[in-house]
């Protein structure tokens, strides 16, 4: 069974190259990458009709930015990645990914450049580290492609 890397990603620039440092690593393991995007669920219309168009959109939204992140990859990992699209609260969509693929090699995540580390960064490597079913690799992302290299 290859070994998977889970990289949560959203578009921003170190999801970036959190999903580029992934690549490199699944590529030197025989590994393979799955990318997730979350989507925060919907605000409540009372139009039922309104809403499926709003989650819709959302979701649609959420799988173009996967497929055109996979094409930017797919000569780096020589096979295109998996997908996912979740809805709802970002912890909560990825530790009940993390339990539905219990083979996750690790969790990959891109640390911001300022601002602090961001909510999936603080919660994984916080009071919950030592309770995740997989190791968690935060990656700078101020990280260039030399760096990649070398660390991947």
């Amino acid at each position: 069974m290859p070994r998977t890397y889970l990289v949560v990603y959203d578009g921003s620039a170190e999801a970036r190259v959190a999903l580029r440092f992934a690549a490199r690593r699944a590529a030197k393991t025989a590994g393979r990458v799955e990318m997730v995007a979350i989507i925060a669920p919907a605000e409540f219309v009372q139009w039922g009709g309104v809403q499926d168009a709003l989650e819709e959109e959302a979701q649609l939204g959420a799988e173009a930015m996967l497929h055109q992140a996979a094409a930017e990859i797919a000569d780096e990992l020589g096979t295109g990645p998996t997908l996912t699209v979740r809805q709802g609260e970002p912890v909560k969509a990825v530790r009940a990914l993390l339990e539905e693929r219990p083979g996750t090699a690790a969790l990959v995540l891109g640390a911001t450049v300022v601002g602090g580390p961001g909510p999936l960064v603080a919660y994984f490597a916080g009071a919950e580290a030592g309770l995740m079913p997989c190791p968690v690799m935060i990656v700078p992302g101020s990280l260039d492609d030399a760096a990649l290299e070398r660390l991947s």
